[in-house]
This record gives structure tokens, C-alpha cells and sequence, in this order.
């Protein structure tokens, strides 16, 4: 979260001064959505615009509260920013399918290289309208690397924020990600919103750093913590 310092991340504490940078794309402006509505985007101009806060704060991965407008107010606290990068205003609900063929020494791990950002990361998206959580995680890694598991049961092995580097002190992630093992790798092809996708030794978090910059790539941050959280979970 940029520029702000711990002591006033919480929303009780007081910050008169606070002045928040509005990241705003210019399609999601007001008088461009009063135009044209972007297809992975709600309407709503403003948090005013959206009428049912009450289910989306019972539907929520990880609560959160309004302010005196009714306006969404991320859970860590201030972020810095303000504005709206994503979908929707408050919680945004992706899934993330991370796929670990193999044991020992040949594990390895699927990742796709994003479009966005240009850095490795789990074959992860956002939850569409009306859709489950574990259909999601079927569905964007089925369509960003062509590997269709329908039928697998994964373990979920968590449902947290996200530090994107969309979030606003009103619009944020969160992620669902769910742990896919197989016996060993399988083809994989980027697509959509992948550039590629490459399985990457995974013995370690410190395999996994090697072989990524051997590559002359990088880890998507956000995702570190959700990855390293998986080999944890496989070398109990």
C-alpha cells in the first residue's frame, strides 16, 4: 500500500490531511461509462451508484465495512489510492488454481506468464457473475492454459486479500486458492490472458526463485505468499 504509513493505515485513526491518488482509468471514468460500460465492469460511476451493499457484505470472502457515505472501505485499511481499477466497487472475488504435478525433487508447478504485468503467476482470474468459486478455478485455468480439471477435487487451501496492484481504498481483491495435484505435468498452452504457460521446478520457493530468473522473468509478487503457502502445505 503506497505512501501511507502504518500508524495511520486504520480507518479509526484520524488523517485530515489524507489525499489519496485517484488511479481511475479513463474507461471507467463517469462520462465514459455514462457512454460505454466495459464488459468486465460494473456501471456504477461511484459507490453511491450500487444499490445492494448489504449482500455483497454478506457474500464477502473477507468482511468489510462502509464509511459515513456508504462508500466501501478496503479491510487492511488505507491504501493510498482511491478510485476504481477493477470490476466492481468493494470486494472483487477471484480464484486461484495452483497446480503442482509431481513430488520431491520433480515437483514442479504451472504457471502462465500475464499479459498485464509481464510476470509469472498462478493461471488465476475473477469469479464471473453468479458463478462459484470452484467453477472459476476450473474455468480460468482451463481457459488460460488449456488444462481441464472438471472432476479433481482441489484442497482450498486459503480465502485472502490480495495485494493487486488494482486496489483502492475502495475496490480490492480477494482470492480463493485452491491447491490441484497431479502425478505428473500435462500439456499447457497460454491463452487469454496469458502470454504462456510453463511448469517451473518447485522443489522450493528458492527453486522456483532460481529457475524464474534463469528464465529472465519475474514473480508476480501478489501471488508469492499463496505459492509458498502451497509447498508449506505439501512438506508437512
Amino acid at each position: 500500500m503506497t505512501g501511507v504509513p502504518d500508524s495511520l493505515r486504520s480507518w479509526v485513526t484520524s488523517w485530515p490531511e489524507y489525499g489519496p491518488l485517484d488511479i481511475t482509468p479513463a474507461e471507467l471514468l463517469p462520462s465514459a461509462l455514462a457512454k460505454d460500460v466495459p464488459s468486465w465492469a460494473e456501471a456504477a460511476a461511484t459507490p453511491a451508484d450500487v444499490t445492494d451493499w448489504e449482500q455483497r457484505q454478506d457474500d464477502a470472502l473477507i468482511s468489510f465495512e462502509l464509511d459515513d457515505r456508504g462508500w466501501p472501505l478496503h479491510p487492511r485499511g488505507r491504501t493510498g489510492r482511491t478510485g476504481r481499477n477493477l470490476g466492481r466497487w468493494g470486494e472483487n472475488a477471484a480464484a486461484d488454481p495452483i497446480v503442482i504435478a509431481g513430488t520431491g525433487q520433480d515437483r514442479k508447478i504451472l504457471l502462465i506468464t500475464r499479459a498485464d504485468v509481464l510476470q509469472e503467476a498462478i493461471p488465476g482470474g475473477m469469479v464471473d457473475a453468479g458463478e462459484t468459486a470452484p467453477a472459476a478455478l476450473v474455468r480460468e485455468l482451463r481457459e488460460e492454459t488449456g488444462v481441464d480439471l472438471r472432476g479433481h477435487e482441489p484442497v482450498i487451501l486459503g480465502r485472502d486479500l490480495v495485494d493487486d496492484w488494482r486496489e483502492s481504498d475502495h475496490s480490492w481483491v480477494a482470492s480463493t486458492s485452491a491447491l490441484y495435484l497431479l502425478p505428473g505435468v500435462v500439456t499447457a498452452k497460454g491463452d487469454d490472458d496469458a502470454l504462456d504457460a510453463t511448469w517451473y521446478p518447485a522443489e522450493s520457493m528458492s527453486a522456483l526463485d532460481t529457475a524464474i530468473t534463469t528464465a529472465g522473468r519475474a514473480l508476480y509478487p501478489a501471488h508469492r505468499p499463496l505459492i509458498a503457502r502451497a509447498l508449506t502445505h505439501l512438506d508437512k
